[in-house]
């Protein structure tokens, strides 16, 4: 995405104190970094793969600055910074975010304003800090050294408790909760995708949430892709630890975090097996009093719409093996069983609160969107095929 900055007289203008106002296509980030004359204050880009400077202005002992961009259709991330302290920041849209630090410790000493996931990642910033603060003081203790270890990975999973609570799984759609999921310590990611079966599904929540908040967003996709990896990675290592041999042919990268389970027939049946289809995804509990109510409507959608190109794949959480089968024998659709019950992680990679709760799928495999954001379910299916 191409990205216009503050032409470098309007640069000048703000040095001398005439902050520049953005206009309605635009984001703004101004304020005051105060106990920094003559320092250069960096504005940059926190891409995926790389960070790139957008912009620098030298501080004047005002220390008064302002950056702007293209308004933006999809969270993105950006930090100040002068010299090692830096101050994260997210755009969504085109918001104007006012920062006031002081420096020589402003990347703790700060306020923001202007954009509620700025104020949590404030929130999540000053955490890790913390902690990354206990940890240094962890390692110069006289402890011995499995002590601090143990020590440490229990301050670490306590850290991932209240973060994964009260800020990724509380709001996962929101950029906040994409910034959790890559805080550190020291070098170490503290959320670890790749061989931690927990993290992966934290990842995979916030993928599938940003899968429907904002469709086709890079960094939407790259979660995916991170869960994906981490899933292959995991059923490497349990075939390893079992000397299986495992096909990594059959470990697909798809739209959708994959499904595989057996229907009432006990034939395996894959979620993404259904590419070319509209497919409506669906979480069910035929022991609620209103389902009998709600398996009429969906018939009543499959027999409109099967015909040309929609398919239910409907996941049963019944604890009774026997009451779903009977209940689901006569279904045309597609009806298999998560013998997990309410405990499923299936539950936690959709980030799913309550049941029943479904999502529609395009032909290409892409969660499109989930119940929340559907008004009129028939003509969403309808506009689909």
């Amino acid at each position: 995405m191409r990205r216009y900055f503050i032409p470098t007289i309007l640069a000048a203008l703000t040095m001398m104190g005439s902050l520049t106002s953005c206009n309605n296509n635009q984001f703004c980030v101004t304020g005051q970094v105060t106990g920094a004359p003559d320092s250069v204050l960096y504005f940059e880009n926190v891409g995926i793969e790389s960070i790139t400077t957008l912009e620098t202005v030298k501080l004047d002992a005002d220390g008064s600055f302002s950056f702007r961009g293209d308004g933006l259709s999809a969270p993105e991330f950006y930090r100040l910074r002068i010299d090692d302290q830096i101050i994260n920041l997210s755009i969504d849209s085109t918001e104007t975010v006012t920062v006031k630090a002081e420096y020589p410790n402003m990347a703790t000493n700060y306020e923001v304003s202007g954009s509620y996931n700025c104020e949590k990642i404030r929130e999540l910033a000053l955490k890790q800090i913390a902690l990354q603060g206990r940890a240094i003081s962890l390692e110069r203790s006289s402890l011995s050294r499995q002590q601090i270890v143990d020590s440490l990975q229990q301050m670490v999973n306590a850290y991932k408790d209240d973060v994964k609570q009260n800020y990724i799984f509380k709001e996962p759609y929101k950029a906040y909760a994409y910034f959790a999921l890559f805080q550190t310590i020291g070098p170490w990611l503290i959320f670890d995708p790749k061989n931690n079966p927990d993290d992966i599904k934290v990842f995979a929540a916030v993928a599938t949430s940003w899968d429907t908040y904002f469709p086709g967003a890079l960094r939407g996709q790259n979660l995916h892709n991170i869960a994906i990896e981490g899933m292959k990675n995991v059923r490497v290592m349990n075939a390893q630890n079992q000397q299986l041999q495992l096909d990594e042919s059959k470990v697909e990268e798809a739209g959708v975090i994959d499904i595989e389970l057996s229907d009432n027939h006990g034939t395996p049946r894959r979620l993404s097996d259904l590419k070319g289809q509209v497919v409506l995804l669906d979480f069910h509990v035929f022991g609620l009093q209103d389902s009998p109510t709600r398996i009429l409507y969906l018939r009543d959608l499959y027999n409109k719409y099967h015909a040309q190109g929609l398919e239910i794949y409907q996941i049963s959480l019944d604890s009774d093996e026997h009451f779903w089968k009977q209940t689901s024998r006569a279904l045309p659709w597609i009806c298999v069983r998560d013998d997990e019950g309410l405990n499923s992680s299936r539950l936690m990679l959709y980030n799913i609160q309550s049941v029943p709760e479904f999502f529609l799928i395009d032909r290409g495999n892409n969660l499109v969107k989930r119940s929340q954001q559907i008004k009129d379910l028939d003509s969403e299916i309808r506009n689909l095929l």
